[in-house]
């Protein structure tokens, strides 16, 4: 076998057409091998003899894509200096392309024994582990073209490969979970009809089912345990897992793309696979574990502000390249338009505490690839002062768990909430107006895969996660839900239909917001997951999306959601139609210069139609609150510097026990006509609502909500 020297960078396996350049980093290791493996079982080792700046390379002529390797590292294995060289563990390459393969949860993939904890394990973790691959970088992306739509027309679905697709009726059965399964006509088309313009992806790096999961029957069914960062999960593959997952998943993003849909991974950069102390030798602890991980005083043990065992070292400069490697990758090669970044507090923290300004943010600012893309915290994390929701850099947009919070509040009858859910409602200025940032910062959600879905949000007061095999201990306790009575299923008519008026509620104030808005895959149709909420574990029907079945003989459930679907549908269209729904500023709470209108671009009202005085704001008692949004005092232009105007709209909130009839406001329209009422089912139908004129009263039901429209 012929062996050139190659090049450093770039570092990973680089296949060129005639041969594969390999280059990994590591100071820790003394000497490393690449380990070429074969079907029979057998390896064929390379020693990387040239060495650049701690990164040992080779180029290896006729070594094809699919050929599966992996890493040897010599070098001290002295835990207690922080150094876990082991030669007997086969490592993954930190920039593998594709990884083939799972692990087979032996003591061989362990750097210890079981029985002796301190005692080095030098059995060989080959035939337990999983591999690299090499893969061809070579696609027919035909005319793709990034939609890149704006923030402000932009709508968020969050969605599982798998939970998404595998009960899917529409589905070939060999395709359900899979990548080639986002591309099938019948999700596209589900996604295109709902009015969603981006799909957030749960974890698609490659990630490891955790072995105490394993050995309980479970798995790790979200994939927040990330071991590739390059490399797109090899079990959402339909045919193959020796690149042809990377093939799948490009052609599952140009389908979308050709539909007009954004794609943005849930990314993990806090923390990996390999656990705490512990953990498996499975990739970057033998490769060099001080120069990746947060190591404590006492440096056998790890740094952990992610509740999983370890935290990667943010002020390496070798992490950093890592992260920023593996975004512009997924861009450029996999191009997909955006991230949300999981704990994204972790990724700021240099030292222990959280700063903003850390090299990782300066990095991103300065990217001209990674910046120009959707960037989305999850701004917190479990470590100390870990909870930065508004506290991001101006590129930044943000999970706004304060918006979750305070409208899950209003609805379930909270005092003392009107003043916070206003601002809410408003694009939050109180979290991101001070330091130049919009109402677009702030990604509004009522529920998202962490926590209760949609349905058992109003069907349950506690959280019912037995099956995950943690007496129930796991999970958030305090869900701000309310169970309406009645604690899971039931067949009260009561009860149900205030079940659906609530998830009608929710769906219709996460839209009517200033913001992006964020929805939960099928909670637009009741799904439910019997009151889990922590289903992490539960890659079965627990979790898996069950699609409604149309027909006049549909079930009552299949009915109700339906309906439910219908209406959110009509919800966002609503929004994507008037962009006074999607301001890209603040309100300003006055008339609007140059607009030649009179009246302020928003107003507050009582149910008595009079404007909100500040005891109105405290009142313990108060549950209701009317909303003018002035469509004819849009401050910002359009695209073309063209003034922007709509019609105007009068949102009346009733979250009151009892039903509560609301005075239309004079002097702010003569002509309104109801076009939204979350006490009907399905929806109102288009032209067919209530016309009302200045004075007129509408009684709204307990707990429900109104939009009345009036005509520019």
């Amino acid at each position: 076998m012929q062996v050139w020297p190659g090049h450093a960078y770039p570092l990973g396996a680089t296949y060129d057409g005639a041969g594969t350049n390999f280059a990994v980093f590591s100071e820790a290791a003394t000497r490393i091998e690449l380990c070429l493996l074969h079907d029979d079982g057998s390896e064929t080792a390379v020693e990387l003899r040239e060495t650049d700046a701690f990164v040992r390379h080779a180029y290896l002529p006729g070594i094809m894509p699919g050929q599966r390797y992996g890493f040897r590292a010599h070098g001290p294995y002295e835990p207690e200096q922080g150094d876990r060289c082991n030669s007997a563990k086969l490592l993954l390459d930190p920039y593998a392309k594709a990884i083939s393969g799972k692990i087979d949860w032996g003591e061989e993939v362990y750097g210890y024994h079981f029985y002796r904890p301190d005692k080095r394990n030098d059995l060989d973790s080959a035939p337990h582990t999983m591999a690299s691959v090499v893969v061809n970088p070579y696609f027919d992306w035909g005319d793709d073209r990034p939609p890149r739509t704006d923030y402000h027309r932009t709508v968020i679905y969050e969605a599982h490969v798998k939970g998404l697709t595998m009960r899917h009726p529409r589905l070939p059965e060999e395709l359900r979970g899979t990548y080639a399964a986002l591309a099938h006509p019948a999700i596209i088309e589900h996604l295109t009809e709902l009015g969603v313009t981006t799909l957030e992806l749960m974890p698609v790096h490659q990630f490891v089912h955790d072995h105490r999961l394993v050995d309980s029957g479970l798995a790790n069914y979200w994939g927040y345990n990330t071991i590739g960062f390059f490399a797109p999960h090899n079990a959402y593959a339909s045919w193959g897992d020796r690149g042809q997952q990377v093939l799948e998943f490009k052609s599952a993003v140009r389908a979308l793309h050709q539909a007009g849909i954004e794609v943005i991974l849930d990314v993990v950069y806090n923390h990996t696979a390999e656990g705490n102390h512990l953990g498996p030798t499975l990739s970057f602890r033998g490769l060099d574990n001080a120069s990746y991980y947060r190591l404590t005083e006492d440096r056998r043990y790890y740094m952990d502000t992610t509740g999983t065992g370890n935290s990667l070292l943010m002020r390496s400069p070798h992490v950093l390249q890592l992260i920023m490697d593996s975004l512009r990758y997924w861009v450029t090669e996999m191009r997909v338009d955006g991230f949300r970044f999981d704990l994204a507090a972790t990724l700021a923290r240099q030292f222990h505490e959280v700063d903003r300004l850390s090299s990782f943010f300066d990095l991103v600012q300065q990217d001209p690839v990674v910046s120009q893309v959707k960037l989305i915290a999850e701004p917190w994390d479990v470590g100390e002062g870990g909870y930065q929701v508004g506290n991001f850099p101006p590129l930044w947009t943000e999970w706004n768990g304060k918006f979750r919070d305070t409208v899950r509040d209003l609805w379930r009858g909270e005092p003392r909430t009107l003043a916070e859910f206003a601002s809410r409602l408003t694009g939050s200025s109180d979290l991101y107006q001070n330091d130049g940032r919009r109402p677009l910062a702030s990604v509004n959600f009522v529920t998202c895969h962490d926590g209760f879905t949609l349905r058992d949000l109003v069907s349950y007061d506690a959280k019912h996660n037995e099956a995950n095999g943690e007496s129930n201990q796991d999970g958030e306790s305090y869900n701000r839900s309310w169970n309406c009575g009645v604690e899971g299923e039931t067949d009260d008519p009561a009860v149900r239909a205030l079940r659906s008026r609530q998830m009608r509620n929710f769906i219709a104030t996460l839209m009517l917001s200033q913001g992006v808005p964020m929805l939960s895959h099928g909670d637009e149709f009741a799904r439910t997951q019997g009151g889990n909420n922590n289903a992490y574990c539960q890659d079965n029907e627990t979790s898996w999306v069950r699609w409604p079945v149309p027909g006049k003989d549909a079930a009552e459930g299949d009915r109700e959601a339906l309906e439910l679907l219908r209406f959110t549908r009509s919800l966002i269209w609503l929004r994507r139609d008037h962009p006074v729904f999607r301001r890209r500023r603040f309100f300003h709470g006055r008339p609007v210069e140059g607009t030649h209108d009179e009246l302020s671009d928003i107003a507050w009202f009582t149910h008595e139609g009079e404007e909100m005085r500040q005891r109105d704001w405290q009142a313990a008692h108060a549950q209701s609150l009317a909303v003018f949004l002035n469509g004819n005092a849009i401050s910002e232009p359009g695209v073309r510097g063209e003034r922007i105007t709509d019609d105007s709209f009068l949102l009346l909130f009733n979250a009151h026990h009892e039903p509560l009839d609301f005075v239309v406001p004079v002097d702010h329209g003569k002509q309104w006509q109801v076009i939204v009422d979350t006490a009907v089912p399905g929806g109102v139908e288009p032209g067919s609502g209530q016309k009302v004129a200045a004075g007129d009263r509408l009684t709204l039901v307990d707990r429900s909500l109104m939009v009345l429209q009036r005509p520019a």
